[in-house]
């Protein structure tokens, strides 16, 4: 049963963001952002691990290498089933994903996830209890389980519904940033 409403808020999330322009999802891509740079757990952040946006997601290209001087950034590189973290050095040292063909950090592993003081995390909806629904393959619940950081979802604000339908493996957020 919950997977199946699942599936169906996915559905109605994807179409909704299809019609979305490019100029559109960066707009409110830069107003999430905006918001998250003026919060005291971003300001006093060292470590932060983003993701490197997909066409249908918050898009997040631009604020990494504002801030990769800055702060420490960290992005996920998906292997096999799991996400491992790689340090953000440049996009001149991003190579295709095997996985989604998402570029992502060449090089090492970052060794110390507990260090990481905030994760901004993708969603495909989210709700005002801080639920979240991601695209089913449970990536980022394994690897949010592990670790102490703020998590901090971002969405834009047709992806904010009433009640996302949750399982015992899925992992709430501290705070959901998005576009209104």
């Amino acid at each position: 049963m919950v997977d199946e409403k699942k599936k169906i808020i996915r559905q109605r999330i994807k179409e909704l963001k299809n019609q979305l322009s490019n100029e559109e999802k960066i707009q409110k891509s830069h107003s999430i952002f905006q918001k998250i740079e003026t919060t005291d757990w971003f300001i006093h952040a060292k470590t932060i691990m983003l993701y490197w946006s997909m066409n249908d997601e918050v898009q997040t290209h631009d604020f990494v290498q504002k801030w990769a001087d800055k702060k420490e950034i960290i992005l996920p590189s998906v292997n096999g089933n799991e996400l491992i973290l790689k340090k953000f050095n440049g996009i001149n040292k991003m190579v295709k994903g095997e996985s989604f063909g998402i570029p992502e950090p060449d090089g090492e592993l970052y060794p110390f996830p507990e260090l990481i003081d905030v994760i901004i995390v993708p969603g495909v909806a989210f709700d005002k209890q801080n639920n979240r629904l991601g695209r089913g393959k449970a990536f980022y619940d394994k690897l949010l389980k592990t670790v102490k950081s703020k998590k901090v979802g971002v969405c834009f604000d047709f992806q904010m519904i009433d009640q996302v339908p949750t399982g015992e493996f899925d992992i709430k957020m501290d705070c959901v940033v998005y576009d209104d």
